[in-house]
C-alpha cells in the first residue's frame, strides 16, 4: 500500500484560519513537505508549526524564485521524487500551501507529477484576497460586479486593459512590480480607490491607501484591492 498525498491550504498567515480538516491531517501526518523560496524560511511551515507532530519527518523544497522556468521545473522534479519515496514506503505526505493549494500555489506543479500514480486529496484554504477583504472590511464584489484577480507580473498595457474591463480588482504578486502597478492605477484615475494590504492576518499586518505609500517603498507579501464603486453597498 502506498501513502496518500495531501495538498493542504494553511491560509494566509494566522494559524487559526487553518481549517479543521487541514489541522487534523497535519497533526497526524508522518511526513510534511513545504516550499522554501530560494531555500529560505517557509511561511507555510511557520503557519502550521503549532500543529506539527514532534516526530514528523520534514521535507523542505527549495524553489528558486526566478523568471526562468527551467530551475523551478528541476526543483519540482526533485521534490516529486523525494515525496514519492515516502509514499512508496506507505507514509502519507502532507504538502503545506500558503492560502489555497490551487490558487497560484506551487502544489499544482506537484499535483501534475504525482496524482497519476498516488491517491491524492486536496483541502482548500483561505485565500489571501478574501483575507485582505476581511482586513479592510469591504466586499470584494457583489451582484453583477466582475471581479478580476491579476498578477502584478503582467506588463503595463495588459494590466491597464484588464483593469479597465472589470468592476473590482485584486492584484497579487506586487513586490518589485509595485511602481508599475501604481503608475497604471494613477493613469486610470484609480489610485484613490486602491488599498494595499501587507501580511494579511499576521501580527504585523499593515493596511495603507495606495496614495499614502511613500515613493521608493516596495511592499512585499501584499495584495492591492480596488473597487470602482459600481454598487451602492
Amino acid at each position: 500500500m502506498t501513502g496518500t498525498f495531501y495538498g493542504l491550504g494553511v491560509g494566509p498567515g494566522d494559524p487559526e484560519l487553518i481549517t479543521l480538516k487541514a489541522w487534523r491531517i497535519i497533526s497526524h501526518a508522518p511526513v510534511i513537505a513545504y516550499p522554501a523560496a530560494n531555500g529560505n524560511d517557509s511561511l507555510a511551515r511557520r503557519i502550521a508549526a503549532p500543529f506539527l507532530p514532534e516526530d514528523v519527518i520534514e521535507v523542505a523544497i527549495p524553489v528558486p524564485m526566478r523568471r526562468e522556468r527551467e530551475p523551478a521545473q528541476e526543483a519540482y522534479d526533485a521534490a516529486a521524487q523525494a515525496i514519492a519515496e515516502h509514499l512508496d514506503q506507505g507514509r502519507d505526505v502532507a504538502f503545506l500551501c500558503e492560502g489555497d493549494p490551487l490558487f497560484y500555489g506551487s502544489f499544482a506543479y506537484l499535483l501534475t507529477r504525482l496524482a497519476k500514480d498516488y491517491v491524492t486529496q486536496i483541502v482548500p484554504g483561505v485565500t489571501s484576497i478574501t483575507a485582505c477583504a476581511a482586513a479592510i472590511g469591504r466586499p470584494l464584489a457583489a451582484h453583477n460586479d466582475i471581479l478580476k484577480v491579476l498578477p502584478g507580473t503582467l506588463d503595463a498595457s495588459r494590466l491597464k486593459q484588464e483593469i479597465t474591463q472589470s468592476d473590482a480588482i485584486a492584484i497579487m504578486k506586487v513586490g518589485q512590480h509595485f511602481d508599475k502597478i501604481r503608475t497604471v492605477l494613477n493613469e486610470l484615475g484609480l489610485g484613490e480607490r486602491a488599498v494595499i494590504i501587507e501580511k494579511a492576518t499576521r501580527d504585523d499586518e499593515k493596511i495603507t491607501p495606495l496614495c499614502d505609500v511613500p515613493e521608493g517603498e516596495r511592499p512585499y507579501f501584499s495584495t492591492i484591492l480596488i473597487y470602482k464603486g459600481g454598487e451602492a453597498w
